[in-house]
């Protein structure tokens, strides 16, 4: 995948920290030499989570983008003014708790990141460019997207400023060019699930912000398997509830 000189310096990171575990990684990234600010931050934001642990439902297709029951979990979401005004339209709660949450989760993002399924149903080999995304002609991102994927393909400029860049080198690559092309801004993991637990695993996300909500799915993806959040360091540093969703802040601190 070509993206200017950040090929060049993604090559050197990447062999830096080839051999670094988590925290290390992490200090080669908010210390690497093209300067990015140290305030900079690698967050999950919006993420729901059923009941029984689950962010996606079984079975993602075309007409079930987060999988069977999937959008249950965004129950909270969809009544917001936020919401409303990302899809042009009016209306919408305004200010209230979810409403708040959901825009935080839009804030301050320069960048971001999505695994594979996250950007589409395909899977394999590109058949074509034709699959541009879920969302039309103008994303809700407004900033360079780096999509994990396997196989290659051309970057995807869209209207309103996003342009889908297409990463082979696996998280450690896509984060590296998430924040050069960020700058100062914070990077989002955007999931889907397996996609944050891979940057959970390796200890490369700062905040997690977590809709939990009083749905079970009973089968889907669990968010939190294999993954240690205390031994990771995070502790709860906020919580606020709505009718909708208990809002979980956690950081490491």
């Amino acid at each position: 995948m070509l993206l200017g000189s950040n090929l060049d310096f993604s090559g050197i990171l990447h062999a830096r920290i080839g051999a670094a575990t988590g925290q290390e990684q992490k200090e080669l990234y908010y210390n690497n030499p093209e300067g990015n600010s140290l305030m900079s931050k690698v967050r999950v934001a919006g993420f729901g989570v059923s009941l029984d642990g689950f962010s996606a439902g079984i079975g993602q297709s075309l007409h079930a983008p987060i999988g069977k029951r999937g959008m249950e979990i965004f129950q909270w979401f969809f009544h917001t003014k936020t919401y409303c005004s990302m899809h042009g339209r009016g209306g919408g709660t305004i200010g209230d708790v979810d409403d708040q949450f959901a825009h935080r989760a839009r804030e301050n993002f320069g960048a971001f990141i999505l695994g594979r399924n996250m950007f589409g149903p395909v899977r394999g080999s590109w058949p074509d460019n034709s699959w541009k995304g879920w969302w039309g002609d103008n994303p809700p991102f407004h900033a360079p997207v780096f999509i994990l994927t396997h196989h290659e393909r051309e970057p995807l400029v869209m209207e309103g400023g996003t342009t889908f860049y297409f990463v082979t080198g696996g998280i450690e690559e896509a984060l590296a060019l998430a924040k050069k092309a960020a700058g100062d801004k914070d990077i989002k993991i955007g999931g889907g699930v397996s996609t944050v637990r891979q940057f959970l695993q390796v200890g490369l996300i700062d905040s997690l912000h977590l809709a939990s909500v009083p749905v079970l799915l009973g089968q889907g993806e669990r968010l939190f398997d294999g993954v240690d959040l205390r031994a990771l360091g995070f502790c709860i540093t906020e919580r606020k509830f709505s009718e909708y969703a208990t809002h979980l802040t956690l950081e490491k601190v």
